[in-house]
């Protein structure tokens, strides 16, 4: 891994980890008859802290596309979940709360789990597969899985619907950058005129925009201890994933390469969630009653 490929990855997710707590602190005010709908969007833009915001993402996501450009995704990935890291840091500052016991091992976990999975795994690229049905059969499966986690949250109580739009939006984010990465090298290989006449950066454009949706409901009806780590933990599962999958990222099989990716990704998974549900993150108190009326009629 150069130093280059970890600055900006490390920087990546610090503009997000930020930004993802300037976004809840606006978007628990927005009106609940804006769940699940573009106007969203459309309320918050309104709203400066938002819009600041989504500009630390704006600039978070094309650090992170430099990033994927340059090295693996099931390398760059597991670097970007480590917004969680600043996100704390910012709520920390803004809840008064000390990190203890459940902090310092959350952040143990995170960055162990991110160090063992890189070290053991040893990311590197190969030759990406040439089979459309392989692509559209990963791609398919993550877009169906938010597609029905995102039906059943506005069916379900209110305690697991934020979590389950989360969840939703970082499946979509993950494949966001995996094509983000072929766009990249569409553009490596043809300049902007291959770039446009591929399918990849319109269905980019497309995902980032309804993730953001996702994302925005999830922030607007709970804190951010019951979406955040949702989010951080499905997108680098969901990358990796498709890095394997069909771009032709590959790591160590032998077994114990496997055991200590695996025990690296369940480090990384802890880790989110015992930083995420933490004290100091902002508890984004909302009226029940008012949030449940808005999540039965959506």
């Amino acid at each position: 891994m150069s130093l280059q490929i970890l600055i900006l990855a490390v920087t990546a997710a610090c503009c997000l980890g930020f930004g993802f707590v300037l976004q809840q602190n606006a978007a628990q005010k927005a009106p609940l008859s804006d769940f699940l709908s573009p106007r969203i969007l459309l309320d918050l833009m309104k709203v400066p802290r938002w819009l600041g915001g989504i500009g630390l993402m704006v600039v978070g996501m094309a650090l992170g596309a430099m990033a994927l450009g340059q090295g693996e995704i099931s390398l760059v990935e597991p670097l970007l979940a480590t917004n969680l890291l600043f996100a704390l840091m910012l709520s920390r500052r803004q809840t008064k709360q000390p990190l203890g016991r459940q902090g310092w091992t959350g952040l143990a976990l995170l960055a162990g789990g991110v160090t063992a999975f890189i070290v053991a795994g040893q990311p590197h690229g190969g030759t990406a597969t040439d089979n459309p049905l392989r692509h559209w059969l990963i791609i398919g499966l993550m877009i169906g899985a938010a597609l029905l986690l995102t039906g059943y949250a506005k069916r379900s109580r209110l305690s697991s619907g934020p979590a389950l739009l989360a969840t939703a939006a970082g499946l979509l984010y993950g494949v966001q950058d995996a094509l983000t990465r072929v766009t990249g090298q569409r553009f490596a290989e043809g300049g902007i005129t291959e770039v446009l006449t591929g399918w990849q950066p319109y269905a980019v454009v497309a995902i980032g925009l309804t993730g953001l949706i996702l994302v925005q409901s999830a922030f607007e009806t709970a804190s951010l201890r019951m979406s955040l780590p949702a989010l951080t933990a499905a997108q680098p599962l969901a990358g990796i994933a498709c890095g394997v999958g069909f771009l032709g990222d590959r790591l160590r099989t032998d077994a114990g390469a496997l055991a200590w990716e695996a025990a690296g990704l369940a480090g990384i998974v802890v880790g989110i969630i015992l930083l995420g549900t933490h004290s100091a993150m902002p508890s984004g108190a909302t009226q029940p009653r008012r949030v449940a009326a808005a999540l039965q009629t959506s």
